[in-house]
């Protein structure tokens, strides 16, 4: 994963070029030469098979950085460690412990890998630093700049949308260039609300749908970085301009930047589990939950698998888990036909 940030290139791009206040420009330039050298970093590793754990108990490390940029940085908070009063760190150490939880008990999933993975954090990364990513390894949060960014641990979802990256990475490896590159954002999107969702105890009808709730500092104009409810929402700021996404086939973003729209026509894919969602209502992570989880993660998956690909691998996991004459399996055919993917 090439690029595996929370905020899309086309926000720091137009606050690099277009903010009138320097310093703004200056942010968003050294967060894009960083988010840079990370995708140079992420793109030499190599995953080893996991080894098949049975002991479903998380280990975390929180190391920080102190606004350095090298990573780990200072181990600061350990597994089973009480809180250590900084707000940034205690904050990470709960958000890996709730998507592990997730994963374990809606999914019986044991980790990132599937087999454990210790889940290593660092905060303060940085001076304003406005970004968060995995990096193939561990996670890495900035603390935002305070004018257009709030501090990256905020918002449990972008947590969880950062580590489902990793799940993406020990699973379906899905390229991240086009339509399978959106794919991967919509996943990391799709579990990572899904966390929200549960650990919230939230239906379908009162969930928000937005990822990155919380994260627009106070005078930015949006509700936060994606709407899957409503792509194209989320957003509409003089500074960093208007909520790109389409949520339909129709309005399908042909573009050379940000590998081919991975952040942006993510959003087409995003309202189809949104729709399939709605349909079945309830909890989420039930039943649209497990199919995506299940086609994410089964045979049908290739690294460069397309929409259309996926929709169809979707419906067949709904009709093997519920039968293909089911609700369920109809839910997701609707959907699909609701953005325009044909099968």
């Amino acid at each position: 994963c090439m690029r595996c940030t929370i905020v899309p290139p086309h926000i720091l791009d137009r606050l690099a070029r277009d903010a009138r206040d320097p310093a703004l420009r200056d942010m968003a330039r050294r967060t894009l030469v960083l988010s840079a050298t990370h995708r140079v970093e992420r793109r030499t590793l190599t995953v080893a098979p996991p080894q098949p754990q049975e002991d479903f108990v998380p280990n975390r490390t929180i190391h920080d950085a102190a606004t350095r940029e090298e990573l780990p940085g200072k181990v600061v908070r350990s597994e089973g460690d009480g809180p250590t009063g900084d707000e940034t760190v205690d904050q990470s150490y709960e958000w890996l412990g709730v998507t592990f939880d997730f994963f374990e008990a809606v999914y019986r999933r044991n980790s990132i890998d599937g087999a454990g993975l210790p889940l290593v954090s660092t905060v303060h990364y940085g001076l304003d630093y406005a970004n968060a990513f995995w990096n193939g390894e561990q996670m890495v949060y900035g603390d935002g700049d305070g004018e257009i960014f709030t501090g990256f641990t905020g918002p449990l979802e972008v947590t969880g949308h950062e580590l489902v990256h990793g799940i993406t990475q020990y699973t379906a490896d899905l390229e991240y260039f086009g339509q399978s590159g959106a794919l991967n954002e919509s996943m990391s999107d799709v579990f990572g609300v899904l966390v929200k969702q549960w650990h919230l105890g939230q239906t379908v009808e009162e969930a928000d749908w937005i990822i990155g709730a919380g994260l627009l500092a106070e005078g930015v104009n949006g509700v936060g970085l994606r709407s899957m409810k409503e792509p194209g929402t989320a957003y509409d700021d003089p500074r960093i301009g208007k909520d790109p996404q389409p949520g339909h086939m129709d309005d399908y973003v042909h573009t050379y930047r940000d590998n081919g729209g991975v952040h942006i026509n993510s959003g087409i894919p995003n309202r189809a589990f949104y729709l399939a969602a709605a349909e079945l209502g309830g909890h989420a992570w039930e039943k649209a939950g497990r199919i995506w989880y299940e086609t994410l993660t089964g045979p049908a998956m290739s690294p460069t698998i397309e929409f259309s690909g996926f929709a169809t691998a979707t419906i067949e996991t709904a009709e093997r888990l519920y039968g293909a004459a089911s609700a369920e399996a109809e839910a997701v055919r609707q959907a699909w036909d609701g953005v325009g993917v044909r099968i």
